[in-house]
């Protein structure tokens, strides 16, 4: 007797998660190998834009990764490397590490908002994205997922602006892994209650953590 077909995605386990942090793992390790020891501003500058180059060279990578592991590249991935690009270049360029601290704050808002003017019209536009980590879930819990996801990005981009105000530049970018996946991580367990109200498959539980929105 054959196998049953199914159209069910391969389980991505924790690539995803590296996909989506890779690249700043990448972007630590090159800056805090370039960073001298005594600091300085002329050594700061370069450091950042080593781990900027880095950066960029690894999130394309990430892309044409996931196109190839995956069959798809996100719309969120393909934003985040395209703003990657975009604010390293202009780090570079003007040889100021801002750029790279606001990239994030510029991923939240938008997502953020494009998810609660979504929501505010009906629309589960989250449910474009995690659609395969959710089976079972019916329209009125893809509405509260994406409302929630929408008010925690707004809250993630004034988190990230708050740190960019008060922490140094090497004290932010381990904030990006010590505070912003822990609180992604929490983030996403605090809805699965929610979701199993709503339809969600128990046994789905796992990949409903693995296939989270990337927050990096």
């Amino acid at each position: 007797m054959s196998e049953p077909k199914t159209d069910k995605p391969p389980k991505s386990g924790w690539l995803n998660i590296l996909v989506d942090y890779g690249p700043l793992l990448v972007f630590l390790a090159v800056y805090k190998f370039a960073a001298p020891d005594e600091g300085g501003t002329f050594g700061e500058i370069t450091a950042v834009i080593q781990g900027t180059i880095a950066f960029m060279v690894s999130a394309v990578i990430a892309l044409v990764f996931s196109k190839w592991k995956f069959g798809r590249i996100s719309p969120m991935l393909m934003l985040s490397t395209a703003l990657i690009v975009g604010f390293g270049a202009l780090t570079i360029w003007l040889r100021d590490e801002s750029f790279i601290q606001i990239k994030p704050t510029a991923i939240y808002l938008f997502f953020g908002i494009v998810l609660l003017i979504g929501y505010a019209r009906g629309k589960a536009l989250l449910q474009t994205l995690l659609e395969a980590a959710f089976e079972g879930l019916d329209r009125e819990g893809w509405l509260k997922l994406s409302r929630n996801w929408g008010v925690f990005f707004l809250f993630l981009a004034g988190l990230n602006e708050v740190l960019r105000a008060q922490l140094a530049f090497e004290s932010w970018l381990w904030a990006k892994l010590w505070v912003f996946m822990p609180l992604s991580f929490l983030f996403t367990f605090s809805q699965l209650p929610m979701l199993m109200r709503h339809g969600l498959a128990l046994e789905e539980k796992d990949d409903v953590v693995k296939d989270e929105p990337p927050t990096a």
